[in-house]
């Protein structure tokens, strides 16, 4: 079992933005720590890479830091024809701010097969749900890598 329940639009650990520098608090309290940290979040991840558990994926496009619907956009350049993704906040296991890359949880496969990505669309609730629906589906058919 996944040793936390999937939130996708929340970031997991306030750390993952901060890098840890500067915050104080027990992180490790839970979930709810997450929703304070899109509320304090700061970085701007935009031109960091992504690499998923097995292999890079491509460069962030943009990243919102909404509370409840913080995700990163990434352009994912010839890997999968220039396609872009929205990935969830809750995907994002940890961020290297010295090397500039973000690590996802998620394999390459399962990130090129989530729902089509739609600039016009993807701020509507239906299109976030799809989205949801499916990372919430990987996490419970394939548990954190």
């Amino acid at each position: 079992m996944q040793p936390f329940a999937f939130t996708p639009w929340v970031w997991r650990d306030q750390s993952v933005l901060s890098g840890g520098y500067g915050r104080t608090g027990d992180l490790a309290a839970g979930r709810g720590d997450s929703i304070s940290a899109d509320e304090q979040a700061g970085a701007d991840l935009s031109g960091y890479d992504v690499e998923a558990a097995d292999g890079s994926i491509g460069e962030i496009d943009e990243a919102t830091y909404d509370v409840g619907s913080a995700c990163l956009v990434v352009d994912t350049g010839p890997w999968i024809f220039g396609r872009k993704v929205l990935l969830p906040a809750g995907t994002v296991q940890r961020v290297d701010h010295d090397d500039r890359k973000v690590y996802v949880d998620r394999t390459k496969d399962q990130i090129k097969d989530s729902p089509e990505y739609d600039k016009d669309t993807f701020g509507t609730p239906e299109y976030r749900e799809r989205v949801g629906d499916y990372y919430t589906g990987s996490y419970r058919d394939s548990p954190t890598m």
